[in-house]
């Protein structure tokens, strides 16, 4: 816990301190746009704060997390004169936020009235620690981590699109539409994943458990989280763009990846402490299949004596 709130810090504050003293600068455009983008954050997210105090229901930026990239790369682009490479950037962005959208609406995650539906799990168990029991400090959790620093994370994973702002005239290149390729192909893996996850909570929902009572087929078998490798994967190509638009291999636009990473770390780790204690095979699971990546076995196969 120690060392991933570490790591956040300096991801969120050092890393940009240092890439700003690097002599990277952004552009006058490129701060109009960052500072337009910064009160729509900071009044949704106020929103998400409120009615998640009211209603107690807080999975209120869940259901906005699929949807605010869309909204701040079409600003952006819009904002910014419709440079070709950021169009581009926001039709991908909007097409991973329809696949996603569509994902959470068939979980139960939107209703009507809409501040109601599906609460992550997560949240239940976290208010179930003495720690939570004091109403101030879910507060101030609800305030600070959940409303403003995941709706924060959201603008700074989506500010490859500022980055991509042009200074000049900067025509679409073979990278950009091999980055879009590899998103796409990206995607694909990620619904498959959310797919084959689905299929199996339904029969499971609807059936009496006789397995595991876990996914580990499919692509599931491969690794223990491929929907959340796909997931990393798109953004990391998002910020490919950054790149594409002639920005340094390491710029300001990179610490919103950077976090994003972290979270899926910290995320899956929750999720998995919960997994292991439910189901007494997820243990072995853990031991024999990679988190994100495949786990690449070293043993050598034992040859035959008579070879």
């Amino acid at each position: 816990m120690i060392r991933t709130a570490f790591l956040l810090v300096f991801t969120l504050i050092i890393v940009p301190v240092i890439i700003y003293y690097s002599g990277i600068h952004l552009s006058s455009l490129q701060l109009v746009v960052m500072a337009r983008l910064l009160r729509v954050y900071l009044v949704i997210a106020g929103i998400c704060f409120v009615v998640g105090e009211i209603t107690r229901n807080y999975s209120q930026v869940d259901k906005l997390w699929s949807l605010m990239p869309i909204v701040y790369a079409w600003l952006a682009t819009s904002w910014s004169g419709w440079a070709d490479r950021m169009v581009l950037i926001s039709v991908l962005i909007t097409l991973w936020g329809i696949r996603l959208t569509y994902n959470f609406f068939r979980r139960g995650g939107y209703t009507w009235p809409l501040w109601q539906g599906e609460e992550d799990y997560r949240w239940a168990v976290i208010r179930a620690k003495p720690v939570f029991q004091k109403p101030l400090v879910w507060t101030l959790f609800n305030l600070f981590f959940i409303c403003y620093y995941q709706m924060g994370l959201i603008l700074l994973f989506t500010l490859p699109v500022v980055a991509a702002i042009p200074s000049d005239h900067q025509p679409l290149a073979i990278s950009d539409l091999i980055l879009s390729l590899m998103f796409i192909a990206f995607l694909f893996v990620e619904t498959l994943a959310d797919q084959q996850q689905w299929n199996f909570q339904q029969t499971k929902k609807h059936t009496p458990i006789t397995g595991k009572g876990f996914l580990d087929t499919g692509l599931w078998r491969i690794v223990r989280h491929p929907n959340y490798a796909a997931e990393q994967a798109i953004w990391i190509l998002i910020y490919g763009f950054s790149i594409t638009a002639g920005n340094p291999w390491i710029n300001w636009s990179v610490a919103g990846c950077l976090l994003l990473l972290l979270l899926f770390k910290g995320s899956s780790d929750f999720s998995e402490a919960i997994s292991v204690s439910k189901y007494p095979g997820y243990a072995t699971y853990i031991r024999n299949t990679g988190r994100f990546l495949p786990r690449i076995s070293f043993t050598k196969r034992a040859i035959p004596e008579n070879s």
